[in-house]
């Protein structure tokens, strides 16, 4: 039986039982209930029971299974349900840029920066609170191994001018200026403190200067738009104005935290993974996706047309050495190169699955220490970074954050962000992840980071940054056209 959302609403409404959903694996589209006794599970089953059972609901369906899973909390049955409904129907983010951003050519295949979003930046980067950090370039930030409360504190207020201006809350946001202005006047303790905390090599000092003219111009663009008439066009190329000088700004200040890593860093990764490839530091992947032949043939995306789907992701190898490592070498390798879209059912879109019997990539060599799945995949083993263990020490291996007895913990990347990157592997089995991975499409504030049951459970190890808005309009069959890495190559290192 399929699941929709209207039947998820009816079953939210009426107070019905429904303890699990089964959500089969790319090769099989069919999304099946079963009920279980104490508790609720979301995942894809490598059992061949289920796979009879899938295939005789759904002709269509294949015998192979890939490994996905994802648990749903046991005491919160109906919670599960209506976050359920939202999954199958994800929230269109692009409808609330400026107006200069919406006004897309219809074959412009540009789409708006995530930062571009509302940021809601928080001193961790998950956790529980009355706010849920969505902005993936902010939680990238605050992903860097930096330790300057100054910095951090930086980053909050200019990230609550963004969040001020969407909410047109425009004296607030006048306000955010002033404090962030007082904060980088020449000798003022904050600022030296954030540039003696810089690298010798980075040009901290610099950024700060740049920071300086952008911060008048967001200044003098806010003043006007409260000068224009509510709604007139001159208000709307005053805020439109406002956010351009914003978005430098908060790139300034991306520069300005990278360049408090300390040289050389490397999160220390366990010796006897040291035959599997690590990333160690960050990379930038883009990929290009196309319609399938069974599909529409362009993206539609807020009634605008795109002949293709570009997206610009961030791989975090300072979080997940070891998944970001392996799949930046799979992408410089062209292993999803001409790869289909194998699941796009309104929670992921997920691929990485190659032809053939194996679900895995098998042209390297297994790990000693993880092995090979049952047809020569090379596994990589769960990899989860706790955020009191950040930065510094070495993640979790091989175990979820509750099989730590730390349950509830943050992790430094959540799963917060549309379009947050995943590593798939089977529910049961830590050590089954080789290859397949999957885009978050859920955000929404009724599942905060670390209370969502993806975080700690499975490694968030990039978001997209650019175009994730395209994933709402992927389709199963859809195709990978190209896969390639374009900055940070370099922090690769293969065994």
């Amino acid at each position: 039986m399929k699941i929709t959302a209207s039947a998820l609403l009816v079953l939210l409404l009426s107070n019905t039982s429904c303890q699990g959903f089964v959500v089969v694996s790319p090769k099989t589209t069919t999304t099946t209930t079963t009920t279980t006794s104490s508790s609720s599970s979301l995942f894809a089953t490598s059992n061949q029971q289920d796979d009879e059972q899938l295939n005789n609901n759904n002709n269509n369906n294949k015998e192979k299974n890939n490994p996905f899973a994802n648990a749903i909390a046991s005491n919160m049955v109906g919670f599960a349900v209506a976050t359920s409904v939202l999954w199958s129907s994800p929230a269109m983010l692009f409808s609330t840029l400026p107006s200069s951003m919406q006004n897309n050519n219809n074959n412009n295949n540009m789409m708006p920066s995530s930062s571009s979003i509302v940021a809601m930046a928080k001193e961790k980067a998950s956790g529980s609170g009355a706010r849920v950090n969505k902005d993936a370039d902010s939680l990238l930030r605050l992903g860097l191994p930096i330790t300057n409360k100054e910095v951090r504190k930086l980053q909050t207020d200019i990230e609550n001018i963004n969040i001020d201006l969407g909410s047109k809350r425009k004296a607030a946001a006048l306000d955010g200026v002033k404090k962030v202005k007082t904060q980088l006047v020449s000798n003022n303790k904050a600022l030296t403190s954030m540039v003696n905390a810089c690298r010798p090599d980075a040009k901290c000092e610099t950024f700060v200067q740049n920071m300086d003219p952008l911060l008048s111009e967001l200044s003098l663009k806010i003043a006007a738009s409260q000068d224009a008439f509510t709604g007139s066009e001159q208000e709307r190329t005053a805020i439109d104005g406002a956010y351009k000088a914003w978005n430098t700004l908060q790139q300034e200040l991306t520069n300005l935290e990278e360049g408090m890593v300390p040289a050389g860093y490397r999160t220390p990764v366990p010796s006897e993974y040291s035959d599997l490839p690590q990333l160690q530091g960050r990379a930038t992947v883009e990929f290009v996706i196309k319609k399938g032949p069974d599909t529409v043939g362009v993206f539609n995306i807020n009634g605008n047309n795109y002949p293709e789907a570009k997206m610009t992701m961030v791989i975090d190898g300072y979080v997940a050495p070891i998944t970001g490592g392996n799949f930046i070498e799979l992408v410089q390798k062209g292993f999803y190169n001409n790869m289909n879209i194998q699941r796009s059912d309104g929670f992921v879109v997920q691929t990485g699955d190659p032809d053939g019997e194996a679900v895995g990539y098998t042209g390297g060599t297994p790990s000693k220490a993880v092995g090979a799945g049952p047809k020569g995949e090379r596994l990589v083993p769960l990899e989860i970074m706790p955020l009191k263990d950040y930065p510094g020490q070495e993640a979790l291996y091989e175990r979820n954050i509750d099989e730590d007895g730390r349950g509830g913990e943050a992790t430094v990347l959540p799963f917060s962000s549309y379009g947050a990157m995943g590593w798939a592997r089977e529910e049961y089995s830590p050590n089954s992840g080789s290859s397949q991975f999957f885009w978050l499409l859920f955000d929404s504030d009724l599942t905060p980071a670390g209370k969502n049951l993806l975080d700690g459970n499975y490694p968030c190890f990039g978001y997209v940054v650019k175009g994730a808005d395209f994933l709402q309009d992927v389709k199963e069959g859809d195709i990978i056209t190209s896969a390639k890495v374009t900055q940070g190559v370099n922090n690769l290192k293969l065994p």
